[in-house]
């Protein structure tokens, strides 16, 4: 039986729900909904004008109502009084198939028939910046290679601590926090679960770092790459799949420790990583991290090539440990629920035709790219990817032709929109209508 929101209001002492969902730009959405109210919204959802948000309607159409899931609900620790929660759309008494939630839901449902659940984790990269986005917050991060300064971090302890503690409150398990390969840049990592518990708090991590940063003066940024000659910020994804307590990716024989079907899985990843660009790097901003030069620091922390290895952070697929991969595509920008919704749906793709990945790759792909002119390329922008997944028979047929269409049609728009007002060179600096528009991703 599902928790009874109204009654552990009480227990709580909760006086206001957030009632959210987030469409297909990423934009995370909500209305604040009072306690004495949360039962009926519970049983028939926060009813929103779905034209005024990134999916595909119009005036015409008929409300569309978040129904949110009890099970994710958070109690902001720094407001008690409020309750988050997570929602899935509904509209004419059906689950809308373009949002999110529904889109990831979708494809673990596919999972639960196969007796498989996909277990992930998320590394979440972030810059501390200047309140009109120009600059990094701390004038003294300069180093030329700044990743794990200490004395940054240590600048940015009362922030970092309270977010760490946190997710500590809430049961995350946090485990590591640092100063990235960028000025001014930050990660923080808790322990995985659940792909859909991990999209969940994907979300809310994004909005409580915001939240507090602002508490504490500053401003933080997922932009992919808010300054063109530093390190862009990624969300490199772990991943594995699981039959009860049974990793189905772990067998202790082989050389990486991975069994077939984690190899069939990567596979299929690397046969649609190019439509997956389009989930997983998908602002006009994101392509100057993917194919880009090497920052300062000597690396770009990015890939360019479709390629997977061993424990090598030059490739799109390491295998940093036995039984799981770690996907290094995504950046900040990423819907959380796409994400981890575009990994199912190409690893399934892999697992059901059983893809061969190939041999892995151990070279230096930063610098040993021109030995391998075959290897196919990732996307050079927004709409060379678009163009992959608008002829992507596999995609459509995991997210359905509608959803789609819908998709590759509002970000055509925001291209349009770009078009109109800037041109994209990687080799310029970053744009102001880039910053505009992706500094709050």
């Amino acid at each position: 039986m599902a928790k009874d929101l109204s009654r552990l209001a009480k227990q709580k002492k909760i006086k206001y729900f957030l009632i959210s969902f987030v469409d297909l730009f990423g934009v995370l959405r909500s209305k604040l909904v009072p306690a004495q109210a949360i039962g009926e919204m519970q049983k028939n959802g926060a009813g929103f004008a779905g034209f005024a948000t990134w999916l595909d309607m119009t005036p015409a159409d008929t409300d569309m109502f978040a129904i949110p899931d009890p099970e994710s609900l958070i109690q902001l620790p720094w407001n008690k009084e409020v309750g988050w929660l997570a929602s899935d759309l509904w509209m004419d008494a059906k689950q809308v198939k373009a949002s999110p939630r529904v889109m990831l839901k979708n494809q673990i449902k596919k999972l639960d028939k196969m007796n498989l659940q996909m277990k992930s984790g998320v590394e979440c990269e972030y810059f501390l910046i200047s309140q009109d986005g120009s600059s990094i917050a701390d004038s003294r991060d300069v180093q030329s290679k700044p990743c794990y300064d200490q004395s940054a971090l240590m600048r940015r302890y009362e922030l970092i601590k309270e977010i760490c503690d946190s997710m500590i409150e809430l049961g995350w398990k946090p485990y590591q926090n640092d100063h990235e390969d960028a000025n001014g840049q930050f990660e923080m990592n808790w322990d995985f679960d659940d792909c859909l518990v991990t999209a969940d708090r994907h979300v809310f991590f994004k909005f409580m770092v915001k939240s507090l940063a602002e508490k504490h003066g500053l401003r933080a940024t997922f932009m992919p790459k808010p300054f063109e000659n530093l390190t862009g910020n990624g969300c490199h994804a772990h991943v594995s799949l699981w039959n009860g307590n049974k990793n189905k990716f772990l067998d202790e024989g082989d050389r990486y420790g991975l069994s077939k079907t984690a190899y069939h899985f990567v596979g299929g990843l690397l046969k649609n990583a190019r439509s997956l660009s389009s989930f997983f790097n998908p602002t006009i901003n994101s392509y100057r991290r993917i194919n880009a030069p090497a920052t300062k620091s000597g690396a770009s922390w990015s890939p360019s090539s479709i390629s997977y290895t061993g424990n090598n952070r030059t490739h799109m697929i390491r295998i940093p440990d036995a039984g799981r991969f770690e996907l290094r595509l995504m950046d900040g920008s990423a819907n959380p629920y796409l994400l981890q919704a575009g990994v199912i749906a190409a690893g399934l793709f892999g697992l059901n035709n059983k893809t061969d990945p190939g041999e892995p790759l151990t070279c230096n792909m930063y610098t040993d790219y021109k030995n391998y002119p075959n290897l196919e390329k990732l996307p050079n922008d927004l709409e060379e990817s678009l163009e992959e997944l608008d002829e992507n028979k596999h995609l459509r047929e995991a997210f359905g032709d509608d959803t789609v269409n819908s998709y590759l049609k509002l970000k055509r728009k925001e291209i349009d929109d770009f078009d109109q007002n800037d041109s994209f060179d990687k080799r310029s600096p970053v744009t102001n209508w880039e910053k505009n528009n992706t500094l709050d991703c």
